[in-house]
């Protein structure tokens, strides 16, 4: 029985909806990232490499120890330290970093256009409108008639 109360108890919690949206935004976040990062790989860093130099950011590493060949024959590869392709993730994070603050502010300023709407007072009911001068006589008329009963 006590399995039974877990299970039901992970359902209402798996069903609810910011649980559901978390999920739709990890799956967007990530189908995002990879545009950003062909963003920055593809438009943003080739430019940048060009004022530079012609440097490829991807490219640019520290040699701590250059590639030998063992008694046996086989290479050792270099030892290099990658600081290009760190300079590279740093600019996706800073973009990608960017765009969710952007998208974050515009949903906050949306929210809360959307509560002042809300909250704003309804307008006050126009007053009825001045009865006209025949309503008025018909309402004197009616007042004698009954007065004189």
């Amino acid at each position: 029985m006590a399995k039974s109360k877990f299970l039901q108890d992970f359902k209402a919690f798996a069903m609810k909806g910011n649980v559901v949206d978390m999920a739709v935004g990890v799956i967007i976040g990530g189908a995002f990232g990879k545009i950003v990062t062909s963003v920055v790989n593809d438009i943003i860093m080739p430019p940048i490499g060009l004022l530079v130099g012609g440097v490829n950011f991807k490219d640019l590493k520290l040699v701590m120890k250059e590639a030998t060949t063992a008694a046996d024959g086989t290479e050792v590869a270099a030892v290099t330290l990658n600081y290009g392709n760190f300079l590279q993730q740093t600019f996706d994070f800073l973009i990608i970093a960017f765009s969710i603050f952007v998208m974050i502010k515009l949903i906050a300023k949306l929210t809360e256009k959307k509560k002042k709407e809300e909250a704003a007072p309804a307008p006050a009911p126009a007053p009825a409108p001045e009865p006209s001068a025949e309503e008025k006589l018909l309402t004197e008329i009616r007042d004698l008639l009954k007065e004189k009963k």
